[in-house]
C-alpha cells in the first residue's frame, strides 16, 4: 500500500519505519521545519557561543524488550546515553534529545513544513489538504490529542471521541544560560514550587557549552498562566531556580520562554487505534502512556496490525 503518516513525531516515526521494513510505500508529513515536536532541541547563537537545549522531553526510559533492544542500537550509534542523574533507566539522546527523531527520520520520505489541514475521502482511498495531490490507500493521524480530533472527526466519530477525551496539560518552559555555572548543587530539580522540572541541560551526556538550564512550570501553574507574556513567565521561572541557589543568581545571557500548549497527555489504553476496511488509523503517546517509549511503542503496534495477514 502506499500510506501517508501526518506526524513525525515518535509514534509516527516508529509506525512508517517498520511499514517501510514490511514492503510498504511510507510518505510522511509534519508541519515542523525538522525533526523535534516534543522532543524538540533549540540551538541558540549568543555571546557565549551556541547553546542548546532540550526544551521538550528531558530524557526517557526503555522497559518493553523491543524499544531495549533499539535503544541498544541508538547507543552504540552514538545517538543516545544513558543520564544518571535523572535515574538509573533514564536515557538522553545525544547531542539533543532530537537525535533520536533524526535517527528514524533518516531513510524515511519525509515532507517538513506540510501542515495537513484536513484528510479527504477521494478515488477510493485518502487526499490529504493541502499537502499533496497523491492519493493514498491508507492514512495514519499520529499528532497530539487535540490536533487528531479535527482530522478524525470528519471519517470516524469513535476515534474522534476517544482522542477528544485524552486532553494534554500545558506546560511552560524557560531555556536560561549564564556565563558561569550557578550555585544549584543538583543538576535536576522535581517538584520545588512552581517547578514541575528544572535541569542543567549543560550537564546531560553529549553537551557542551557554557551552564544551560531546562526551567519548565508544573501543569497547575502552567494552566493558571497559560496566556501570560513570555517575560514575565521567564521572571517566574527563574525566581523559583533562585530559590534552590546557594547564592545569588548572575544575570541570564540567554532567556527565552517556550509555551507547550500540548505537554503530558491522559492516555488511554488502547495502544493504537485502526479501521482496516477504510484504511485509516492514529498513533500516539495519547493511546498507551506519556512517555516516550509509550509513542514508539504505539507506532509499532498499528504497523504491527496493518502488516497482519488478512483473515
Amino acid at each position: 500500500m502506499r500510506i501517508a503518516i501526518i506526524g513525525a513525531g515518535i509514534a509516527g516515526l516508529s509506525c512508517a519505519h517498520a511499514l517501510q521494513t514490511g514492503g510498504h510505500t511510507v510518505s510522511v508529513f509534519d508541519k515542523g521545519r525538522g525533526p523535534g515536536g516534543r522532543m524538540a532541541t533549540r540551538r541558540v547563537d549568543s555571546a557565549l557561543g551556541t547553546i542548546a537545549f532540550d526544551h521538550g522531553a528531558q530524557y526517557f526510559t526503555a522497559r518493553d524488550p523491543a524499544f531495549v533492544q533499539t535503544v541498544a542500537r541508538w547507543s552504540a550509534d552514538g545517538v543516545a546515553a544513558r543520564w544518571p542523574a535523572a535515574g538509573e533507566d533514564a536515557w538522553v539522546g545525544t547531542p539533543g534529545m532530537n537525535a533520536l527523531v533524526k535517527a528514524i527520520a533518516q531513510d524515511l520520505d519525509v515532507a517538513w513544513n506540510s501542515r495537513v489541514e484536513a484528510i479527504t475521502s477521494s478515488d477510493g482511498g485518502w487526499r490529504l489538504d493541502p499537502v499533496s495531490d497523491g492519493v493514498f490507500d491508507a492514512v495514519v493521524v499520529a499528532t497530539p490529542a487535540e490536533q487528531a480530533v479535527g482530522l478524525l472527526e470528519p471519517h470516524d466519530a469513535t476515534m474522534a471521541a476517544a482522542a477528544r477525551g485524552c486532553p494534554s496539560e500545558p506546560c511552560w518552559t524557560a531555556m536560561v544560560a549564564f556565563a558561569e555555572r550557578i550555585s544549584v548543587p543538583a543538576d535536576v530539580l522535581r517538584d520545588r514550587g512552581i517547578i514541575g522540572w528544572a535541569a542543567r541541560n549543560s550537564a546531560k551526556p553529549g553537551r557542551d557549552g557554557p551552564e544551560a538550564w531546562v526551567i519548565q512550570a508544573n501543569p497547575d501553574w502552567s494552566r493558571a498562566h497559560l496566556e501570560d507574556a513570555v517575560d514575565g513567565v521567564v521572571d517566574s521561572l527563574l525566581s523559583a531556580l533562585a530559590a534552590e541557589a546557594e547564592a545569588p543568581l548572575p544575570e541570564a545571557t540567554v532567556r527565552i520562554g517556550h509555551r507547550w500548549r500540548y505537554a503530558r497527555v491522559r492516555a488511554r489504553d488502547d495502544g493504537a487505534v485502526w479501521d482496516a476496511g477504510r484504511g485509516i488509523g492514529a498513533v500516539g503517546d495519547w493511546l498507551l502512556g506519556p512517555r516516550v517509549e509509550s509513542a514508539w511503542l504505539s507506532g509499532r503496534k498499528l504497523a504491527d496490525q496493518i502488516l497482519a495477514p488478512a483473515g
